[in-house]
């Protein structure tokens, strides 16, 4: 089974410049989001370290145990070993750069990163950026936002209604950089013909609404348009924060069936 994916990003409508990174490559089945924090242009560099090291050790670290870092879960494959250890190394940089630049102090990123190989998708991921699986007709959040609200929300302090609209939404309990270490969610989930993922920031998933995420996907005819669909959805309803949009298409029965026509 192959995939392919694209991805797309915008400042959105009210800030100044766009933290936010991604990463695509269809030739190695990578994708990443980051969704930097830290304020004036410390948080655009949190998120591009923190794509630029999950890629380049996802490279350079395949089949090499002693470039491994933090604990290998035999519940998980190498692969989604590999993104974790890699995910944990970007922590280790971008926490180093930020106590010894003082431009940079304060500075993080979220990240949700996945990688394919032998129909299997490994999620990783920190902080409140996220991944969808859309299966025929239904959207499924894959991961668990990072966040002071979603964890009110699970110990039942408070109700959906007031998580979504809570003054302190956007404060994430997991990032890349504020800690030496950080606690890296790892996921994997068996990929079937015609499954599209989106992987995306905050930016988007707090402007757009799950159903309709799921309508522009299933009436989208190409990958492309559907990122720029969503991204300018996310702008009507304000672009309060910067967008970013990576879908991921796996094919069916040889062909990429899903959308009409996948090539962009």
């Amino acid at each position: 089974m192959k995939i392919q994916g694209f991805g797309l990003t915008d400042v959105g409508v009210v800030r100044a410049h766009n933290e936010d990174s991604f990463y695509v490559d269809n030739e190695s089945a990578l994708y990443i989001v980051c969704d930097g924090v830290g304020g004036r242009n410390a948080g655009e560099i949190a998120s591009q370290m923190g794509v630029d090291i999950i890629r380049d050790q996802m490279t350079s670290a395949r089949g090499k145990s002693d470039a491994f870092i933090g604990t290998f879960d035999d519940s998980f494959s190498e692969t989604t070993n590999r993104l974790g250890s890699a995910v944990r190394l970007a922590n280790q940089v971008v926490h180093e750069a930020s106590r010894s630049k003082p431009n940079l102090q304060g500075m993080g990123s979220t990240v949700v990163a996945a990688a394919y190989e032998d129909g299997v998708l490994s999620l990783a991921h920190a902080g409140d950026s996220r991944a969808y699986l859309l299966r025929k007709d239904k959207l499924s959040q894959l991961t668990d936002d990072h966040s002071l609200v979603n964890e009110q929300l699970r110990k039942g302090l408070i109700s959906e209604e007031e998580a979504r609209l809570s003054e302190v939404k956007n404060v994430i309990t997991r990032a890349l950089g504020p800690d030496p270490k950080v606690n890296v969610e790892l996921a994997e989930h068996e990929v079937q013909g015609g499954d599209a993922y989106l992987l995306c920031s905050d930016g988007l998933s707090n402007m757009v609404p799950d159903e309709m995420i799921l309508s522009t996907l299933l009436n989208s005819d190409r990958i492309d348009r559907a990122c720029l669909k969503l991204i300018e959805m996310a702008k009507d309803n304000g672009g309060t924060d910067n967008i970013t949009a990576v879908i991921v298409h796996a094919e069916k029965s040889g062909i990429f069936s899903f959308f009409k026509k996948l090539s962009v």
